[in-house]
């Protein structure tokens, strides 16, 4: 009984760690990516409108935030996906999985978010302690 408590304990911290690692990242990216000159020039190198650098940035940094506390964190998964897929074929051109331009990175984070919509937002989280949250929105 006391191994199958402290292993359901460990299940939801280690949940709840994966989630906020990933949310970080992507807050990290994501506000880096708000007013930032080079990254609008950046973008538009690519063919992608300068004016998509706020969007850009917001897809990252809410989500981020959203999975962190641990709410709409299925929904912030399924944003993050597109963005990492954008990221992989958009951005690096899914040309090598390592080295420079590798998407290694961007494929752990993609793999990441997946689960995440699978999985929900686990045991500790606002979802969690609000309770009869309807499952898509968790």
């Amino acid at each position: 009984m006391n191994a199958e408590l402290s292993t359901n304990k460990l299940h939801d911290v280690a949940h709840m760690g994966m989630r906020a690692t990933v949310g970080v990242i992507f807050i990290v990216h994501g506000f880096g990516k708000f007013g930032n000159p080079g990254f609008g020039g950046w973008i538009s190198s690519m063919g992608i409108p300068a004016e998509m650098q706020i969007p850009i940035a917001l897809a990252e940094f809410v989500p981020g935030i959203l999975l962190l506390i641990g709410v709409l964190t299925r929904i912030s998964g399924a944003i993050l996906s597109i963005v990492m897929l954008g990221a992989i074929f958009l951005v690096k051109g899914a040309s090598s999985l390592t080295g420079d331009g590798g998407y290694e990175l961007d494929l752990i984070l993609l793999a990441v978010s997946l689960v995440i919509i699978v999985s929900g937002p686990g045991k500790v989280s606002i979802s969690h302690l609000i309770g009869k949250i309807p499952r898509p929105l968790q």
